[in-house]
């Protein structure tokens, strides 16, 4: 006997949302959900955060590493002490991460002033 179908029940129709909204936040694959899920602002809302966050994420990583090797040629060698701060940056966006993607499940977006102003206007 076939159980009947309920709009959001188990037997409903299965949905990608939630692998877009996680898709979204990883890094290389942010742009996924902002090529396939054309029709649900929400979700394109998510991509473009989630590209603009990763963009972020990349030239503060980059600029950090840039600084800690000048500084160490300045320095001969005593300013690479400062690539042992590369992974707290890293862990800080890998939090961000995480926690938008908690808050998209929920509904809800993250908003980080400058990342989110400038997906706004992406």
């Amino acid at each position: 006997m076939k159980a009947p179908e309920t709009p959001g029940g188990l037997h409903a129709q299965p949905s990608n949302r939630a692998i877009m909204i996680v898709l979204a936040y990883l890094p290389p694959f942010a742009v996924i959900p902002l090529l396939v899920e054309r029709s649900d602002a929400d979700l394109q809302w998510h991509a473009k955060h989630g590209i603009v966050l990763m963009t972020a994420e990349m030239l503060l990583l980059l600029g950090l590493v840039v600084v800690a090797l000048v500084f160490g040629l300045m320095t001969a060698g005593i300013g690479c002490a400062l690539l042992a701060l590369v992974p707290i940056p890293f862990l800080v966006f890998l939090v961000m991460h995480v926690v938008a993607v908690v808050k998209a499940f929920n509904g809800k977006r993250l908003i980080i002033p400058v990342v989110s102003e400038y997906a706004d206007k992406f």
